[in-house]
């Protein structure tokens, strides 16, 4: 994925790119304007980092806020892979496939001159098994996707590239590394800044190309070696990065439908693709504080979208990485809630959300990881990081351009335009001593019997001296689909009981809020506790996480 427009057609080498980096109005390379953002961008690249980590048995654990070389929390290093031990270039955008067969777990790593191809099922040792040269020319924005043990590749600003299908089953038999070439060529469009799929439909929409007005170009996938043309969605122009699925969210009219959410430069724009000869706008939004909205990623119930602007670090007087959240309750009116500022100061890039947690990959600040359990009232919070370029923090472009967080093993691939392939492993249920007056969490999970007991989930307090405070923040997060039938109760260590909420005919789902409670009676130190009970018949739940904030 790119860092801004790239200009369409004519050059084909990075130090001749001219890419535009201004907002929606100026994606022109010819112009005064979009040459300036090009030098900008190119002029923040460095030689490709030649360290590397490999064949460790155990990998190098977090320990003291640092692994290896590199700065960290709540995350390990398992390896890295520089880019001279897979085809030499330029990092960019990453994907993983799992080997339906055997369960083994691979790595497809975008680079300024193809595509690189490495075992990572023992991910403290990385085997590169080859390179797919690029279709003419280097690039530095290329991207990928699986789907049907398929890579699906395009690039940007080459202007014959087209789309490249790769059949990933020819990895099993490599024993020494190979270069390859594609099994299918696409060619309805030459340059495209990016790639989507929806593995629900087997439909792919590139992004950014020649055609469609920037627009996502579908293409049906669902015979890969065999890509068509399948329609344009091309009414709101250039269209950065998206993400499209079968939608299951709390908008009743639109479940069913396949949906995209577009992140449109300066808006939110969401699509019903359902009919892929007529595309229909549902909403375009703008947000306060935009500068160039870059992409972003749905929660998994598709209720809130978290998105990334690229350009407000840089623009901005506080240079700390912003994820700008919306409630998708109405895909006709979709609602920007509220801002996360990150502690890192550093330009954001593409996050992806798995379960309760979205995985940046926030360029100079590396792979972050925010939990994502407080979102209903627009609260994220940061639960691990690991800094692959520890030289600095800055709104720069250099370091974690893309991340992959989805493979069953609970590693995570982080590509670096410099590092190379960095393989991790988060240790989120991890214990740190919080700072006095912090926050106090448990994210484990408690079932809640049907009509039945109370039950309880405790919070050990320490470190913080005297009385707990006159506005004592409770943060509830219980998943239930009737909360009417819970009762919700704060127990202090000298078992003194402050009621959060009492029952009623509230059919709405989860508990997902902050109480305040007057505990200033009350000691701090020690183990409070939150109980629930379900007080009626039908409906059954669980705390998912709960916390105090002193």
């Amino acid at each position: 994925m790119k860092s801004l427009r790239m200009g369409a057609l004519a050059v084909l080498t990075v130090s001749a790119v001219a890419l535009s980096m201004t907002g929606a109005s100026a994606h022109d390379p010819n112009t005064a304007e979009g040459q300036a953002a090009a030098r900008t961008f190119l002029a923040d690249h460095l030689p490709a980092d030649r360290h590397a980590v490999s064949g460790q048995a155990a990998g190098v654990p977090c320990v003291n806020g640092k692994a290896d070389i590199y700065p960290c929390k709540n995350v390990d290093l398992l390896s890295v892979l520089p880019l001279s031990a897979m085809g030499g270039g330029n990092g960019n955008d990453i994907w993983g496939w799992t080997d339906p067969s055997s369960g083994k777990e691979y790595a497809v790593v975008g680079r300024t001159n193809g595509t690189a191809f490495v075992d990572v099922s023992t991910p403290t040792a990385p085997k590169f098994l080859g390179n797919l040269p690029s279709n003419g020319g280097s690039s530095s924005w290329r991207d990928m996707k699986v789907y049907k043990d398929h890579a699906f590749i395009v690039a940007d600003f080459i202007t014959g590239h087209g789309m490249q299908v790769f059949d990933l089953t020819r990895l099993r038999t490599i024993t020494t590394p190979q270069t390859f070439t594609a099994d299918a060529l696409y060619k309805d469009f030459g340059p495209a800044h990016n790639i989507a799929i929806n593995e629900e439909t087997g439909y792919a929409y590139a992004i950014g190309s020649n055609t469609c007005s920037g627009g996502p170009h579908m293409v049906d996938i669902r015979t890969p070696k065999s890509p068509k043309n399948a329609g344009c969605v091309s009414q709101d122009g250039y269209t950065h990065d998206n993400q499209c699925v079968v939608y299951r969210g709390p908008d009743a009219t639109y479940r069913g439908r396949e949906i995209c959410f577009n992140s449109n430069e300066d808006t939110l724009t969401i699509v019903d693709v359902t009919d892929k000869t007529r595309p229909v706008q549902i909403s375009r939004k703008a947000y306060s504080g935009a500068q160039y909205s870059h992409q972003g990623w749905l929660t998994e119930d598709q209720r809130y979208f978290l998105l990334d602007d690229e350009l407000d670090e840089s623009r901005g007087t506080d240079k700390r990485t912003k994820t700008y959240i919306w409630d998708l309750a109405s895909l006709a009116n979709p609602v920007h809630t509220g801002v996360y500022n990150s502690p890192a100061t550093a330009i954001d890039h593409n996050q992806y959300i798995k379960g309760k947690y979205s995985y940046q990959a926030n360029y100079q600040a590396g792979l972050r990881i925010l939990d994502v359990s407080g979102v209903a009232s627009a609260q994220l919070t940061e639960a691990g990081f690991f800094d692959i370029y520890p030289a600095a923090n800055e709104a720069k472009f250099n370091g974690a351009w893309s991340n992959y967080p989805y493979f069953a093993s609970g590693i995570v691939l982080v590509n670096g335009i410099e590092q190379g392939l960095v393989v991790v492993k988060p240790n989120l249920g991890a214990v740190e001593p919080p700072p006095v007056g912090g926050k106090f969490e448990n994210t484990a999970d408690v079932q809640i019997p049907d009509r039945g007991a109370a039950v309880t989930s405790s919070v050990s307090v320490s470190g913080v001296s005297g009385k707990a405070p006159a506005a004592l923040k409770v943060n509830v997060d219980i998943k239930h689909p009737y909360r009417g039938d819970l009762v919700v109760d704060l127990v202090a260590p000298d078992g003194t009981s402050f009621r959060l909420k009492g029952s009623g005919n509230d059919s709405g789902d989860n508990v997902l809020t902050t109480y305040e409670v007057n505990a200033a009676a009350e000691d701090a130190v020690g183990s409070w506790q939150l109980k629930v009970q379900d007080v009626a018949s039908s409906d059954v739940g669980y705390i998912d996480a709960w916390s105090l904030q002193f």
